[in-house]
């Protein structure tokens, strides 16, 4: 007869057994190979968690939409809409073409200009909304988030706001190799 067998033929509780039998199925997983064993996801990375949190968000501003737009309809003008959308959730104050401030970079007191998602913020979105559609099956050539007319707003977006607050958009050249004595290419400074 079992130990086992023993105990509950001898009336005992099986909360002295229960102990034994955690134990046992604990080593049976430790003596199974790593893929057989539950596998815990890996909390999502602080990108892989806000696109995803983009993605659910612009899905559920599609459903809300009268009538609901399905993703397959979805098209350029819809992810328009929904940037300026955003626009009343901004904290960026662009200040209109008739305000006293605009242009000026430190305005020296409030005024009533509107306030806005910034530029760098609405970039960010449309990067992580773009990869999130192609990762849910969307095809790269329909991708609305990849248009032209997407580039567009942004560009505008990003130059209006630079000249409301007088600050000139530069891009971001790239840095030039030297040159040494004998022609090669290189980043070393001649000595």
């Amino acid at each position: 007869m079992s130990s086992k067998g023993k105990d509950v033929a001898e009336g005992s509780s099986t909360r002295s057994s229960a102990p034994a039998a955690a134990d046992h199925h604990h080593q049976l997983q430790q003596q199974q190979p790593p893929q057989q064993q539950q596998q815990q996801p890996l909390p999502l990375s602080r990108y892989e968690s806000q696109k995803r949190r983009d993605w659910n968000t612009f899905g559920q501003y599609l459903r809300n939409q009268r009538p609901p737009v399905a993703l397959s309809q979805c098209n350029s003008s819809h992810v328009l809409d929904f940037l300026r959308y955003l626009d009343q959730f901004g904290k960026t104050k662009v200040h209109l073409q008739g305000c006293l401030f605009f242009g000026q970079t430190e305005p020296p007191g409030p005024c009533t200009c509107p306030l806005r998602q910034a530029w760098g913020s609405l970039d960010a979105l449309i990067g992580r909304l773009r990869a999130a559609y192609e990762e849910n099956g969307g095809l790269p050539e329909t991708n609305p988030f990849a248009s032209g007319t997407i580039r567009i707003y942004l560009r505008e977006v990003r130059d209006s706001q630079a000249k409301a607050r007088g600050i000139p958009y530069k891009k971001k050249k790239k840095r030039s190799l030297i040159k040494t004595v004998n022609g090669n290419a290189s980043n070393l400074p001649m000595q």
